[in-house]
């Protein structure tokens, strides 16, 4: 392709051939050879450029990188041919990888290598892959140039942010209050052993060990511990209801901070967390973590779940719970409070799930709907707008009230507070001894 200077060159060519014209000189001939000299420097311009097709391209750098940080990706580019290169080089990214879309200008000699560094400062969560790399390689007079494409794959994790975790000094230092109140509360009540000691008039003669009475001759009394390794079970509603933006971020955004900083708590608590998102079909599974690559496995599992825009399959969720969770465990459903959604999909199946299973639901509130309620009717139109917002209301608390007479907690609390409330529902479960 030819380059701003060629064309500048053939400006003054038109330039030459007026002036020849005014001399007398027939213009047809004066162009002819103009335009014939300067397709032949510009065929020797591009015959002389180093070839780009056979360029060397890859990649090395970061894989993963949490949301509203910045990381860097290396493109290396290897010249392996006998010519040196006056290379132009855009490494294009998806908008969202937040990559600039300056170009890179160098000249690289045969068989060396140069290393080009971009900096990504992604702007939405999830998988951003790396697009094409372009190539243009200029010939030594500037006239021509050879251009071609390169696929160097490449895909950035972005994690979500994460910015409940500000508030784990604080439910942990709960939990540990929580867990010294049973300990002392809940001893002989529990599931796992404890200790041996003599019976006193009152004790529960169903405890007493008959084997450990006959050897020391005393009645023995066995001991209790409330049981500490529980399940937790997190079910992520990754369907259309997930996409509604609560402020600035998805309603599933809020959801996973939610899910993270519970499960943190849970693996502090020495309980067993396992994670379900679905929507119409199973999106991600993690089970049976207590260790302490729990975080870890949660947040990779989550960065790449998106909404999908369909309903969702509440009854594939309870059966995939009931045939994951044989033991009875505390399910965590994050969902939205909309009475088509769980009316129609959740409360025909929800009776089956409480039976087994301790459930709470938990959902964002969108405080629009408030102000919306609240609108005040200063002209017509603001009537339609607060009866709609009332109307909103209503229905949620409607919702609220029939999952509530199937045993079920509803947590309904603004995105800012979300995560916080949630894990204080489970330490409340805990400290009452209900989980």
């Amino acid at each position: 392709m030819p380059t701003a200077r060629t064309a500048a060159l053939a400006a003054l060519g038109t330039v030459g051939v007026i002036f020849g014209s005014i001399l007398g000189v027939y213009p047809s001939a004066v162009f002819a050879v103009l335009l014939v000299l300067l397709a032949l420097l510009v065929l020797l311009d591009r015959s002389l450029a180093a070839d780009p097709r056979r360029l060397t391209l890859a990649r090395s750098g970061a894989t993963t990188v949490r949301l509203g940080e910045s990381t860097q990706v290396t493109l290396s580019v290897r010249n392996p041919t006998q010519r040196p290169g006056e290379l132009l080089i855009r490494d294009a990214w998806v908008p969202s990888a937040g990559a600039s879309d300056e170009p890179y200008q160098l000249r690289l000699p045969a068989g060396a290598t140069a290393l080009l560094p971009t900096a990504l400062t992604p702007t939405r969560r999830g998988d951003r892959p790396a697009a094409r790399v372009t190539v243009r390689s200029r010939g030594p007079f500037g006239l021509a140039f050879r251009q071609a494409d390169h696929d160097v794959p490449w895909t950035l994790r972005v994690l979500p942010r994460f910015a409940s975790r500000k508030h784990l000094p604080e439910k942990l230092s709960r939990l540990r209050t929580v867990e010294g109140a049973t300990a002392i509360r809940g001893r002989g009540q529990g599931s796992e052993f404890d200790v041996l000691r003599e019976y006193v008039p009152g004790d529960d003669v169903r405890s007493i060990d008959w084997r450990a009475t006959a050897r020391r001759g005393d009645v023995m009394l066995r001991t209790w511990r409330p049981e500490r390794s529980r399940r937790v079970v997190c079910v992520l509603d990754t369907g259309r209801t997930s996409a509604v933006r609560v402020g600035d971020e998805p309603r599933l955004d809020a959801a996973m901070e939610a899910a993270l900083l519970l499960a943190a708590v849970a693996r502090e608590a020495g309980d067993q967390v396992d994670l379900i998102a679905a929507d119409h079909r199973v999106r991600a599974v993690v089970t049976a973590t207590q260790s302490r690559s729990l975080l870890p496995r949660l947040v990779d599992a989550v960065a790449p779940l998106q909404p999908a825009m369909v309903e969702t399959d509440f009854e594939l969720i309870t059966s995939e719970v009931l045939r994951r969770e044989r033991k009875r465990s505390l399910v965590v459903v994050f969902t939205a409070l909309e009475p088509g959604a769980l009316g129609e999909g959740l409360l025909p199946v929800l009776p089956k799930l409480a039976a087994r299973h301790r459930v709470l639901i938990a959902a964002v509130h969108d405080h629009a709907l408030t102000e919306l309620a609240a609108t005040p009717l200063d002209a017509p139109g603001d009537v339609y707008a607060a009866a709609a917002g009332t109307r909103a209301l209503a229905d949620r608390e409607r919702i609220a009230s029939a999952l509530s007479r199937n045993g079920v907690t509803v947590l309904d609390f603004p995105a800012d507070v979300f995560a916080s409330r949630v894990t204080d529902a489970y330490l409340d479960l805990k400290a009452s001894g209900k989980l």
